[in-house]
């Protein structure tokens, strides 16, 4: 299992990894696999697809990671 989101992480990976991720990308305004807009690529492709900037990237990351690493925590205790 992945250590780590990054930008070159898929969505369909994002999204089996850290089923919570869906919300906060729609939150974000990218659709993940919801409301008939699926959305296939990296988290890169995606984000700069949609108009982010590299600090808005680098944002999304790290809030990414921030939930993977509160859901793994959960999953482990």
């Amino acid at each position: 299992m992945k250590s780590r989101i990054e930008r070159t992480t898929t969505i369909e990976e994002l999204t089996e990894i850290l089923p919570s991720s869906v919300s906060y990308m729609m939150e974000k305004g990218i659709r993940c696999l919801i409301c008939g807009e699926p959305i296939w690529g990296t988290i890169e492709e995606v984000v700069f697809g949609k108009g982010f900037s590299e600090n808005e990237l680098q944002q999304i990351l790290k809030d990414l990671n921030s939930l993977f690493e509160k859901s793994s925590t959960l999953t482990n205790n």
